[in-house]
């Protein structure tokens, strides 16, 4: 799968709802194909509908702001499924509450299980890239609603229409 995937998939979420074209980021998650496609079935049973990434890694400016659009990627590059950011929260590490990890639908859901959980993938990052991984170190904290493709879409009768405000 390459490059005219992610085009094409774009194109026909752009041509069934009405979506202006406009920039958006393309992900997989985690750090290893096998947590991509664990993670992105918990976003296909509905369970996940939240996503923490460091502060750290955004360019001044680029930090995700609701009504930004992002395409997901399987463990494999293959398109799977579009959401539309609707809430940020930026906090240290340690601040991030039940609500949030409730979010992410992880394990059980809990805070304990989600702070366990990512503190070995900050540190993984952390021993990567060469930097301090701390409880105070900021996280954005990302909510999102799947908008594409409409089996998956969050609210009833598929895919969500674009936002008149386009916030």
């Amino acid at each position: 799968m390459g490059n005219s995937d992610i085009k094409d998939f774009w194109a026909a979420y752009r041509a069934a709802t009405g979506v202006p074209d406009q920039a958006y980021d393309v992900v997989s998650f985690g750090d290893s194909p096998e947590l991509a496609d664990e993670l992105l079935a918990l976003v296909r049973t509905g369970r996940k509908r939240g996503t923490a990434s460091l502060l750290r890694d955004y360019a001044p400016g680029a930090v995700p702001k609701p009504g930004d659009h992002v395409l997901v990627l399987d463990g494999a590059g293959v398109p799977a499924c579009i959401w539309r950011t609707v809430r940020i929260d930026i906090l240290p590490f340690i601040e991030v509450g039940e609500d949030f990890a409730a979010a992410e639908g992880e394990g059980d859901g809990s805070l304990a299980y989600w702070r366990e959980g990512h503190r070995r993938y900050f540190g993984r990052q952390a021993e990567r890239e060469g930097f301090a991984f701390d409880d105070r170190i900021e996280v954005v904290c990302e909510r999102f609603e799947i908008v594409w493709p409409p089996e998956l879409a969050d609210r009833q009768g598929g895919a969500i229409s674009p936002r008149a405000s386009g916030s």
